[in-house]
Order: structure tokens, then sequence, then C-alpha cells
């Protein structure tokens, strides 16, 4: 997605480590119409698969998801990483471990909001180590739904992530893939 790929050249920021810094319009403070681009480019390439349901980790994952799950014209569920006094027992969970925070967390989501009826979209803002994927793909599994895709804001193509997904057999469609971060600089991958 050009659009997309411009505004990681123009406002990305590459920090040590393969971190690449964009909460200037994806993770912190959000572009509203290029969420919008984004929700209509997923639901452009997964609008045939009969979706249900999208799905993402909190709280990055949330603003490309809903964008998205408007789109499509279905409810949004996204894994909530800290238990609160409404959320009880009747959760699927699954443990995810963050790199850039360097922290595991516990994911869950309410078993009333996934049946085994539901077709599902999974979607999250960067594809790094394929951690926040790999936990929502452990909840779809104890909840039997339909995984039909996985979509990716940013998928750092150079790490384990693409792999994890792709021999898991199941559908991914990135929108910007990096193929480096080497001397600060970002480089797509070109097919």
């Amino acid at each position: 997605m050009k659009l997309l790929e411009d505004k990681i050249k123009n406002e990305g920021t590459v920090l040590p480590g393969n971190v690449l810094k964009v909460d200037n319009f994806l993770n912190h403070q959000v572009d509203t119409d290029l969420m919008d681009k984004i929700g209509q480019e997923f639901a452009s390439k997964f609008g045939d698969s009969k979706v249900t349901k999208v799905v993402t980790v909190e709280s990055s994952g949330i603003a490309p998801a809903m964008m998205t799950a408007v789109h499509l014209h279905v409810p949004l569920i996204f894994a909530r990483k800290h238990k609160s006094l409404t959320l009880t027992d009747n959760l699927y969970t699954a443990s995810v471990y963050s790199y850039t925070k360097q922290v595991s967390n516990d994911i869950s989501i309410d078993k009333r909001f996934l049946n085994p009826e539901d077709k599902i979209l999974i979607i999250d803002d960067f594809l790094a180590n394929g951690q926040a994927v790999s936990g929502l793909l452990e909840i779809a599994k104890l909840a039997k739904v339909q995984v039909v895709g996985v979509g990716i804001v940013i998928e750092k193509s150079f790490q384990k992530g693409h792999e994890i997904i792709k021999k898991s057999g199941i559908r991914l469609e990135s929108l910007a893939r990096i193929a480096s971060l080497d001397n600060g600089k970002v480089t797509f991958v070109r097919e």
C-alpha cells in the first residue's frame, strides 16, 4: 500500500534493535484518514471470505481492526491483556511475549464472543516475531473457530513472524512489508 509506505518513510523513525517507531500515525496518535483507507484495503482483500468477526489484541491493533470491521460490517473483538473486574473466569486465554516491551502477557477473550460458527479475521498493527498472532491463533483453536486470514499493517519480513504464519497455512496479507531497517533506513520488500 503506497500511501502507508510513504507515511512510514516520511514519518517513521528507526530505533536501535530493529524497532520502527510509528507512534505519530499508527499506535499512539492515530491518523484516522489513513486508518479508514487501511480498513478499506483489508475489507477489499478479505471481503470474499465471509468474515463474521474481526479479532485483534489491545491496544495498538484496535484502530486498524476497527476500521476493517466497519468496512466489513461485522463486530470487532479485542483480546484483553489485563484482567478487569468485569472479565471473569469464562475466558479463552493465551500467553504472548512482547518484543518491544520485553514482557509476557496473558491475553483473553470472553467465551461468549466466539463460537464455532465464526469465521474470524485477525488484524494487527505489526508482525515481527509473530507472538500476538500466535496467541490469537491459540485462542481461535480453543474456541474452535475458523481463521480466514491474518491482516498486518506493517510486517518486518526479516523477522520470524511471517514464516510462522505461512507454515500454519493461514492466508497472510501485509500492507507494508519491510525487508530491512539497516543503517536507520527503511527498505521495503519488492515482489
